[in-house]
């Protein structure tokens, strides 16, 4: 079956289908949210819930039950990302940094209603791009084509496909007893040599440079394709190689402790030029790319027709974006006391970065939610300064909406791969959502019934609370409050992602050897360690290919998502199990 053509043979948006995909997304959201409180990570749970999805239904094979089939798989394993990326909605970052601040507290209804919100409007941006990030640039959305590949290949069938599944399988093994060790036996540490730069105070061990043991994180630079994974290293060595200890020299940064890794000061610079360059990289990519299909008198892709829209009806988006932008608006107000005029550019600012957040996950399988969070926290410092409540709602809606339009790209990029019917998937991805918003606030509320007391403790560190705390603290006075120094570097930033990004999209001979600046600015808000990772995957995927290109024809993108679903489910068990245990 070709990429992009739905099935008509198989049943799809089946009533067992959806309703797989809710129970298991409800039973995978809360551990999502104890993770993403406790060290402010979250999994991608789609190959989880397709695991588990086909597991529960062969066994019920055994008593007569038709076969659960691949596209309604497709849709089950749609639902149940959606609701455990609820976690992504404001739960583990926004929401409590609220509390702390100012002790705002949401009922559980209203708590739901809000995620639910917040999520609808990512979905309605998600439909509008299907065709301009899937179709027309082909992004890869590492994610979305692990799932399809694991799919594949658990519904094939003969002496081929059983080679791919034990493959699969195997590294899917190998990925899971290595973090699950990590977690219950023994411990790997990451491994960095004990090196200092020339002229510098700092440590390669104090830069984040280190050997991490995360297979997934090879599994995923495998997917990404070496062009990302050099963007992201050449990222990595100017941010954290060059730049950062520069601040540190010109006191613009203070250092941490001599044994200790500096991620936390530096990347509160750091963030602000990798922000810019994400941000203007991305933009100038959709733009640029408009404008050459004008040129050339193409059809805008993205959401003029249904067909642009990938068989979603042309009226159910226009009337589903309308309604998202203005619930998105009156929630704001009605629950944050939000000024109508603010809550509309929330909005605005959230269907804008959205579209950069997507192409940067259809690159690197990476959502940078952090970040595009500080735009709109940086904007609203602006906007509204002194309104630490606005600051964080506002960007708890693109952050939010960001997520949720990530993780339905992955989701649509799965099932083109398959035959899926994209409008299925989004129904599946509505349902998911409800489901995620009811469970997941339910959960937040169990586990921290108190704020004040329990986060930022040794318990509950919440990192990524404290961060989107501290930034609204810091631009409380305004936008004048950025770090020393940063306001020059975003600048610089920006023009570098713009040029880049125009090199690449009009002049194609030289374009394929331009790096990405979306990945190198997403290289500057994530520890050093994760862009080596993600790098030496891509650097073996390319070199396997090279070396081995029938071999890894046909088993490399098995063993990268083998190693992806591995550490996906371990983690999942892992976090579950210290959920029953109280720990």
């Amino acid at each position: 079956m070709g990429p992009g053509r739905e099935s008509s043979h198989e049943p799809q948006l089946t009533l067992r289908a959806l309703v797989t995909g809710m129970v298991i997304g409800g039973v995978l959201a809360p551990c999502n949210i104890y993770t993403g409180l406790k060290i402010g990570w979250s999994f991608n749970m789609s190959i989880a819930a397709a695991l588990i999805g086909l597991a529960l239904w062969r066994l019920m094979e055994v008593f007569g039950v038709r076969r659960f089939g691949l596209m309604e798989n497709t849709i089950n394993q749609t639902a149940a990302s959606a609701a455990a990326a609820i976690v992504s909605s404001g739960l583990a970052a926004p929401i409590p940094a609220l509390a702390l601040v100012n002790g705002t507290q949401l009922s559980w209804a209203w708590l739901a209603c809000w995620l639910f919100v917040v999520s609808f409007l990512g979905v309605m941006v998600a439909v509008g791009l299907r065709r301009q990030m899937l179709l027309r640039s082909g992004l890869p959305f590492p994610a979305g084509m692990a799932t399809a590949q694991t799919l594949r290949e658990i519904y094939s069938h003969g002496a081929e496909a059983t080679a791919r599944v034990r493959v699969l399988f195997a590294s899917l093994t190998l990925a899971a007893a290595l973090k699950l060790g990590q977690e219950f036996m023994f411990t790997v540490s990451r491994w960095s040599p004990t090196l200092t730069l020339p002229g510098r105070s700092a440590s390669l061990h104090n830069l984040g440079f280190a050997l991490d043991p995360s297979l997934l994180m090879i599994g995923f630079g495998a997917i990404v394709g070496l062009k990302v994974g050099l963007s992201l290293l050449l990222g990595a060595l100017i941010a954290w190689g060059w730049i950062g200890p520069w601040t540190i020299a010109r006191g613009w940064t203070e250092p941490g402790a001599p044994e200790a890794v500096w991620f936390g000061p530096m990347v509160e610079w750091l963030l602000w030029p990798g922000v810019a360059l994400m941000v203007s990289a991305s933009l100038t990519t959709v733009v640029a790319a408009g404008w050459h299909r004008h040129r050339r008198r193409e059809p805008l892709a993205g959401i003029e027709t249904a067909a642009a829209i990938g068989e979603v009806p042309a009226a159910w988006f226009r009337s589903g974006a309308v309604i998202a932008g203005l619930i998105s608006v009156v929630a704001q107000m009605a629950l944050f006391g939000i000024a109508l005029y603010a809550a509309v550019i929330a909005t605005l600012l959230a269907f804008g970065l959205a579209i950069v957040a997507a192409r940067v996950a259809g690159e690197t399988g990476i959502t940078p939610i952090g970040a595009t969070g500080k735009v709109t926290q940086v904007s609203f410092a602006v906007i509204t300064p002194g309104n630490i409540s606005n600051n964080l709602m506002a960007a708890n809606v693109t952050g939010g909406a960001t997520d949720q339009c990530a993780d339905l790209l992955h989701d649509l990029k799965a099932g083109m791969l398959l035959g899926a019917a994209p409008r299925f998937q989004a129904i599946a991805q509505l349902f998911g959502v409800a489901t995620g918003a009811l469970v997941g606030s339910a959960a937040y509320l169990l586990l921290i019934p108190d704020p004040h007391s329990m986060l930022l403790t040794p318990e509950w560190p919440a990192p990524a609370v404290a961060t989107w705390k501290a930034v609204a603290e810091v631009l409380q006075g305004g936008a004048g409050s950025l770090p020393p120094g940063s306001v020059s570097a975003l600048i610089v930033a920006a023009i570098a992602g713009v040029a880049l990004a125009l090199i690449a999209e009009l002049v194609p001979t030289w374009g394929r050897w331009m790096p990405s600046g979306s990945a190198m600015g997403l290289a500057f808000v994530i520890p050093a360690w994760n862009s080596v990772s993600l790098f030496l995957g891509a650097l073996i995927g390319a070199a396997l290919s090279r070396l081995a290109p029938h071999w890894a024809a046909r088993f490399l993108l098995a063993i990268a998502a083998g190693l992806v679903a591995g550490e996906s489910l371990a983690g999942i068990a892992a976090a579950a199990s210290r959920l029953l245990r109280g720990v």
